[in-house]
């Protein structure tokens, strides 16, 4: 699945939930760089998704900025398509 379609049904699920959320667009001269590709609001905690597909691969500072997310007390990870049922399952169904 490429990341734009799979971004589009992370951001349709978001919105089924009545989640807050953010897709973040970096690259703009104003934006910063390596932040997570959403930023939601997930049951009170604030949360990071860095999207990749199966095989894509975060760099350095896409890293960097998801363990800064963690290190302040919020939840930041990286989803891909083939784990997209469990992330439900994790956050939405219990």
């Amino acid at each position: 699945m490429r990341e734009n379609a799979f971004q589009k049904k992370v951001t349709d699920f978001l919105k089924t939930q009545n989640v807050w959320f953010l897709k973040y667009w970096a690259g703009a001269y104003y934006t910063k760089q390596g932040v997570p590709d959403i930023l939601a609001c997930i049951n009170g905690k604030f949360h990071g998704i860095e999207l990749k597909t199966d095989t894509g691969n975060p760099t350095k500072l896409q890293l960097y900025n998801i363990r800064k997310i963690k290190e302040a007390g919020g939840e930041a990870y990286i989803l891909r398509p083939k784990d997209f049922e469990t992330w439900k399952a994790k956050w939405f169904n219990g």
